[in-house]
């Protein structure tokens, strides 16, 4: 392996440390964008709970905020809602813009390695096909076997880019899908909490006793 990576050339370097950023953020992204830790079920039956039960308090709705992503929308939109559907609607837009922004997090960096590891592959291929032809140059072409060997070794730097990039690629449109599947997620559990709300009841956050 240590051989293969020697015959690949310098710009075998740069793939390598784009492989290794590349693992790391799709083990990060796997499980940072866990539905059941965006979304959990559960959150929206709960908030209806203390709404009905009117246990809904200042302590309960940071307890909300806390939890996910999800409740982290919602306690936007009840921390508004007396004010009206419009601006509980919009309170659910900022927060859930924020959400968002960090589902998408590093997601441009995966699409960036996919982009260029073939190309710095390539650029590997033509430094090294450069000096095949100067060693034509010099010595003539007499020795095939020498001229195979070293064609074979400055297409080793493409074949490690586009090992690189395909994977890269495939997950970076996986996280891409995943992430528009979890927004609208949020946005019909979001949804549905103003409809229950609005225009029957506003709900009013008590202060809390602790």
């Amino acid at each position: 392996m240590v051989e293969l990576i020697s015959a690949g050339g310098w710009l075998m370097v740069p793939i390598i440390l784009s492989s290794i950023l590349a693992i790391a953020i799709i083990i990060e992204r796997f499980w940072t964008l866990s539905a059941a830790r965006i979304t959990p079920k559960h959150v929206l039956a709960q908030v209806w709970t203390w709404i009905k039960n009117n246990q809904l308090d200042s302590s309960k709705l940071k307890e909300l905020r806390l939890s996910s992503p999800l409740g982290q929308i919602l306690a936007a939109g009840l921390l508004n809602s007396k004010y009206g559907r419009g601006v509980m609607l919009e309170s659910i837009e900022q927060a859930a813009a924020q959400v968002i922004h960090d589902m998408e997090r590093y997601l441009n960096t995966l699409g960036t390695i996919a982009a260029i590891t073939p190309l710095m592959g390539l650029l590997g291929t033509v430094v090294g096909m450069i000096s095949v032809f100067s060693e034509i140059m010099l010595q003539g072409t007499g020795n095939a076997n020498a001229l195979a060997g070293g064609i074979s070794e400055a297409l080793i730097s493409t074949a490690a880019g586009l090992t690189v990039a395909i994977p890269t690629f495939m997950f970076h449109r996986f996280f891409t899908s995943k992430v528009d599947s979890l927004v609208l997620n949020l946005e019909q559990e979001s949804v549905k909490l103003v409809d229950a709300l609005h225009t029957d009841r506003s709900v009013e956050v008590k202060e809390s006793d602790t």
